[in-house]
């Protein structure tokens, strides 16, 4: 039996940040795909730059991600990053590193929870090609051919992977990130991850066990224009 867990993410949402470990989980279930599915929520008119009012706005969130999943966010991201007015968050960038990323041998996933810990944790400017490429590389991949990649993603095949996110997106019934859905001989079944953030190991036993799922009416934190 064919299974995929498809993942409908932003790089810029905070509650995926919180997701990370039962991703990180699901990478150790043996026979499961992991497919991601970037969404976009800070892409076009959307792109936010750093301001008090989004500083304010994001630390009460954060603050509680952190107590529930003992997700680390650092000091260089509260006191740095989130007070550095010349800071622009814009989905695109990240998400088209993630989709260069398999092809220069990194696996996208891995991709994804090192820039989200470069953003979160070590307070890097995640919208900016040069972070990204010393992400790539400390992931393996030569800098030059991950310039290269993500320069050919950029643009119209990075706007319709998100639009096609986004179709999924509204076909699982789903508002926003992060919405994650079991595939199983071409039937999706949107999960609901509240029931297990803070505990990883448990939602591993459930995806390997695929017994029935929890209620899927709560599973979305953050919505297509923000955390």
């Amino acid at each position: 039996m064919s299974v995929t867990l498809h993942y409908i993410y932003d790089p810029y949402c905070g509650w995926c940040y919180a997701a990370a470990p039962l991703l990180s989980a699901a990478q150790a279930v043996a026979g499961l795909q992991i497919r991601l599915h970037g969404g976009g929520m800070m892409t076009g008119a959307r792109r936010t730059q750093v301001s008090p009012a989004l500083r304010d706005y994001v630390i009460p969130h954060d603050l509680r991600i952190a107590q529930l999943t003992g997700q680390v966010f650092g000091e260089n991201y509260f006191e740095g990053l989130l007070r550095d007015s010349s800071a622009v968050f814009d989905s695109a960038v990240p998400i088209t590193a993630i989709l260069a990323a398999p092809a220069l041998g990194v696996d996208a996933l891995n991709m994804l929870k090192a820039i989200q810990h470069a953003h979160y944790a070590e307070g890097l400017k995640v919208s900016e090609l040069d972070t990204l490429s010393a992400i790539a590389a400390q992931l393996g991949a030569e800098p030059a051919n991950f310039r290269s990649s993500w320069h050919s993603l950029s643009g119209a095949t990075t706007e319709q992977h998100i639009q096609q996110s986004r179709s999924l997106l509204t076909q699982l019934g789903g508002g926003g990130f992060p919405t994650l859905a079991l595939e199983q001989d071409g039937q999706l079944q949107r999960l609901d991850i509240s029931p297990w953030l803070g505990k990883a190991e448990a939602f591993q036993q459930w995806l390997q066990n695929r017994s029935a799922a929890p209620s899927a009416d709560s599973g979305v934190f953050c919505s297509m224009d923000g955390c």
